[in-house]
C-alpha cells in the first residue's frame, strides 16, 4: 500500500496521499509535513459521509470523488471500496491527470490485496 501511495506522490503537482477508513482512521499515509494525517483523515470521512447522505436523499448514484479547492492547494477524496483515497496537491494542477492517477492507484491497491480496499 505504501508503495502505491509513494508512486502516486510522484505525479506532477501531488504533495501527498493517504488511505483512510470510513471512520476517519488513517490506514496508511505519505503526506507532506505541513498536513496532520489524523485531521485530514477525519475531514475526509466527515465530508464524504455528509455528501453521501445528501446523495442518498436525492436517490442518485453513490459518491465516487470529491474535489476541494482551497487557497493553497486542492484535496481529492475518492471512494476506494472499504476506504477513502485522499490526495493533496498544489494549487495549479492538472485535475484530469490527478483523477486518472487516483483511479490507477485504486486499481493497484485492489489488485495487490485481492480485496476491496
Amino acid at each position: 500500500m505504501y508503495q502505491v501511495l509513494s508512486d502516486l506522490n510522484k505525479t506532477s503537482g501531488v504533495t501527498g496521499s493517504m488511505m483512510v477508513g470510513g471512520d476517519g482512521i488513517v490506514i496508511a499515509a505519505d503526506l507532506d509535513d505541513s498536513f496532520d494525517s489524523d485531521t485530514i483523515g477525519a475531514l475526509a470521512a466527515s465530508i464524504t459521509s455528509n455528501i453521501q447522505k445528501s446523495l442518498d436523499r436525492l436517490h442518485t448514484d453513490p459518491l465516487k470523488q470529491v474535489t476541494i479547492e482551497a487557497e493553497n492547494g486542492k484535496l481529492f477524496f475518492a471512494d476506494a471500496g472499504k476506504g477513502i483515497l485522499v490526495v493533496t496537491t498544489e494549487k495549479k494542477v492538472n485535475i484530469g491527470l490527478i483523477r486518472l492517477e487516483m483511479k490507477n492507484a485504486i486499481s493497484k491497491l485492489q489488485t495487490a490485496t485481492n480485496i476491496d480496499i
